[in-house]
């Protein structure tokens, strides 16, 4: 393979750039909740709130957006998330209103998960056949980084600065990263006038009608719920359980995103080759380690080096659960994209939810870990049926036999003014031939 082939194009970085910025803003607001209680004359439980808000933003937002956004091209999509997103942490910012910075973080939140949406389906056709896992892994490792560099900083920042600081450096960076976005960022070559709205929306719910990507979603909800509604509650258990300093739990939190940044890039190398099993190998072992992590939980070096490898497991087969949720979708689908970020925000939300139950049982700060163990490993179920139909579906079709398929529109790349597709075509084994095969129906879901 020559380096040429195994170069990621610009524009994947600067959107890992951009979800660098969206998940610091998304992680750091809890460090700061005393400072932000404080400025705003409410207790501490109140300012939780603006957490759940930006979660539920993440789950309702993607979808609604994708719809919203379906006339638009992807690059101007893009820039007006990254604007919006800029405009909600100003409101934030000069804000004295409770209810005001929660409606900012609202706003915040529909723009992140526009941006991932967008983004998303952006980077796969821009790295082309064959590395879309790793253009997504790349988008993964933004997250991965916020976690072990935005957050502390900008934490940092809010405490020498104020949380408004933090706030007003977010909303800079991210007009930044707008520059990039207008210079790198292919522009589309389709023109879409022609198509009513009412058919592109008609195209992109379409998309999401196979029920192999519904699957894909449901392995998603299943694992994030497990994994993150355990990691919500891992700094009790450092602390009271391991007898870890509190001033030390952020070095191991840093610990745990250095290992979920080396196991999303790992994810993504490898998931492009072998996705199911990548997926399969990453769920199991982080059921493996939460069960571990609950009967050791009292001997602290072992629970730190735990927590470094759940970073890596739990977080690494994400980019590869997308592309997935992509390849079983139509082809270019941004509403299928969107649908996986808002399952990822839906376990979380509903994990965390369900673990904080368990706090209150005789298990106590490992209880969290026991229940994430069981809602992990149950991901392996809908993983199981998607593998045992993968077998009897029609194997994608040779590269020689590709081209008139590659020339001919599909029903979301016809509707939607991205540009190219092939990344995504190339990858879809559902596409039908010219002429029609009867056994195309086999794929109808």
């Amino acid at each position: 393979m020559t380096a040429q082939a195994t170069r990621l194009p610009t524009v994947v970085y600067v959107l890992g750039a951009g979800i660098f910025l969206m998940g610091t803003t998304e992680f750091m607001l809890a460090g700061l909740l005393p400072e932000v209680a404080g400025d705003l004359g409410v207790d501490i439980g109140r300012a939780g709130l603006l957490v759940t808000a930006f979660a539920v933003g993440m789950i309702i937002g993607p979808p609604v957006m994708a719809l919203a956004t379906v006339r638009l091209p992807a690059k101007a999509t893009l820039i007006g998330a990254l604007a919006v997103f800029a405009f909600g942490h100003v409101l934030g910012a000069v804000s004295d209103s409770f209810t005001v910075v929660t409606a900012s973080r609202v706003v915040t939140a529909l723009a992140t998960g526009t941006f991932w949406a967008v983004g998303a389906v952006t980077a796969t056709r821009a790295a082309g056949p064959g590395a879309s896992a790793r253009a997504l892994a790349v988008m993964s490792g933004g997250l991965s980084l916020a976690v072990v560099a935005g957050v502390p900083l900008g934490t940092f920042a809010g405490q020498l600065t104020g949380w408004r600081g933090s706030f007003w450096i977010l909303a800079i960076l991210s007009l930044v990263t707008i520059v990039a976005v207008v210079k790198l960022t292919p522009a589309d070559d389709r023109e879409t006038a022609a198509v009513s709205l009412r058919a592109q929306l008609s195209a992109e719910v379409a998309g999401v009608r196979p029920w192999r990507m519904w699957v894909v979603l449901a392995v998603i909800t299943l694992a994030q719920a497990g994994f993150l509604g355990a990691y919500s509650y891992i700094s009790p258990l450092l602390t009271d359980r391991a007898g870890i300093a509190s001033a030390l739990v952020p070095l191991v939190l840093v610990g745990f995103g250095i290992g979920a940044v080396g196991g999303t890039a790992l994810g993504g190398r490898l998931g492009d080759r072998f996705p199911l099993p990548v997926i399969a190998a990453a769920i199991t072992a982080t059921a493996t380690l939460l069960l571990v992590l609950a009967a050791t939980a009292s001997h602290s070096l072992i629970v730190v080096g735990v927590v470094v490898l759940l970073g890596a497991t739990g977080l690494g087969a994400n980019p590869v659960l997308i592309a997935q949720t992509m390849r079983h979708a139509a082809p270019g689908s941004t509403l299928a994209s969107s649908l996986a970020t808002a399952a990822f925000n839906l376990g979380t939300a509903a994990g965390s939810a369900l673990a904080a139950t368990t706090l209150t049982t005789a298990l106590g700060v490992v209880g969290p870990a026991v229940l994430g163990a069981g809602l992990t490993a149950s991901a392996l179920i809908p993983l199981a049926l998607l593998a045992a139909t993968a077998r009897h579906r029609p194997p994608p079709p040779t590269p020689g036999a590709t081209e008139n398929q590659r020339a001919r529109p599909r029903p979301i790349t016809a509707a939607r003014n991205h540009f190219s597709t092939s990344a995504i075509e190339e990858q879809s084994p559902c596409e039908p031939t010219s002429p029609p095969q009867p056994a195309a129906t086999a794929c109808a879901s």
